[in-house]
């Protein structure tokens, strides 16, 4: 890990924005998107061996490179507004829960970042829960004691720009 994030040091000076950016277009560029069904994220090795993984996965290994290059780092699970709803380009991740990271910066605070679709602190991001650890963004969990009579669930988050 510390490796594969040593090689976004460009050299001295090392303007941190440049550092965090450069990464995130990386994930972007470098990585395929493969949609998986199992709960939880991969290893962050895992990720950048197989170089493809989910938005959960992204966001994790953003999150570990980003700390093992001494920055503060979040994991971030929401909602991401498609801009092609209202006739904009498509983003990835649209239209399910989705996960990004945050890096703190000092004077500029949390920093939003996607490494799935590239974006650095974009305004369609929803923020539901902000975690140290992907594990704790579980967005639905607890247990049930009885007769089972659940025959399922459907949730539709609906998210539209409206004029100002």
């Amino acid at each position: 890990m510390d490796i594969w994030a040593q090689r976004f040091l460009l050299g001295p000076p090392t303007y941190t924005l440049n550092v965090l950016a450069t990464m995130n277009a990386a994930i972007r560029g470098d990585f395929k998107y493969r949609a998986r069904e199992e709960e939880g994220t991969q290893p962050p090795v895992e990720t950048i061996e197989t170089k493809s993984g989910t938005c959960r996965d992204y966001a994790l290994l953003f999150i570990e490179a980003a700390r093992a290059l001494g920055f503060g780092a979040r994991f971030v699970s929401g909602y991401l507004y498609d801009p092609a709803l209202d006739g904009g380009n498509a983003v990835q991740g649209a239209g399910a829960t989705h996960a990004w990271a945050e890096v703190y910066l000092p004077g500029a605070g949390w920093v939003e970042f996607d490494p799935t679709n590239g974006l650095i602190a974009g305004e369609n991001l929803i923020r539901v829960a902000v975690t140290r650890d992907p594990a704790q963004a579980i967005p639905i969990g607890g247990s049930f004691y009885g007769e089972a009579k659940f025959v399922g669930m459907d949730v539709d988050v609906n998210v539209k720009a409206e004029a100002m």
